[in-house]
């Protein structure tokens, strides 16, 4: 009887375990902020490339990130490294 209980308690704590897990976060570098792009220079060079940038943010996974258009006229959200400025992840509709 207490071999039962005591998988039913593991099983439940595993469930309960993955249940809580927290979403995944993009990371894009750890670098300190100091060595971080300067962000208005960072959007007026992707303006400078053709995007139209709708929304810029900084993301707890310390990435730049965009809500806008790309230069082809697509949806786009992308995060980028603000170190180095290369594409981390991008989404495009």
């Amino acid at each position: 009887m207490n071999m039962i209980k005591l998988a039913t308690s593991a099983a439940v704590v595993s469930l309960l375990a993955a249940c809580s897990a927290e979403e995944s976060v993009t990371q894009c570098t750890t670098a300190a902020s100091t060595e971080w792009m300067n962000e208005g220079d960072f959007q007026a060079g992707l303006e400078q490339q053709g995007y139209q940038i709708n929304e810029f943010k900084v993301t707890p996974g310390n990435c730049y990130e965009i809500y806008g258009q790309s230069p082809a006229g697509d949806k786009v959200e992308i995060y980028f490294n603000p170190v180095d400025g290369s594409i981390v992840k991008q989404e495009m509709e």
